[in-house]
């Protein structure tokens, strides 16, 4: 994708509210960049900052995970940002696991927590 570096941002379940606060946050550094993020989180990434390039793939269960994981595989992402909600039953945890893998495999840079994320979006303004 043109312009910039195409960051991927999902969030599950209790997360999504810390993904688009986050985002809010980090706005001015995201802006040069293209956000993919699955369906619900790219709703709430768009609510709080209208004016991100975002791409709304399907919901995370409803195959917007594998979405994701088959742009990695293609190289078509640069970062993963998944904020896994670990208090919840994990009913995504084999999409977890596919997406961990992928990002480890394609050695794509990810951040499963906010600390991480931070560090990495930091790594867009060099």
């Amino acid at each position: 994708m043109a312009g910039g570096k195409c960051i991927a941002l999902i969030a599950h379940d209790q997360k999504k509210d810390a993904m688009a606060e986050f985002a809010r946050r980090n706005q001015d550094s995201l802006a040069d960049s293209h956000i993919v993020a699955t369906g619900t989180t790219g709703g709430r990434v768009l609510d709080v900052c209208p004016g991100l390039k975002v791409t709304r793939m399907k919901s995370g269960p409803l195959g917007g995970d594998q979405q994701i994981g088959a742009m990695i595989a293609t190289g078509e992402i640069d970062m993963l940002v998944f904020f896994i909600d670990p208090l919840t039953p994990m009913p995504h945890d084999v999409d977890v696991k596919a997406l961990t893998r992928l990002a480890v495999l394609y050695d794509i840079p990810m951040a499963l927590n906010e600390a991480t994320a931070k560090r990495l979006i930091k790594t867009l303004n060099h």
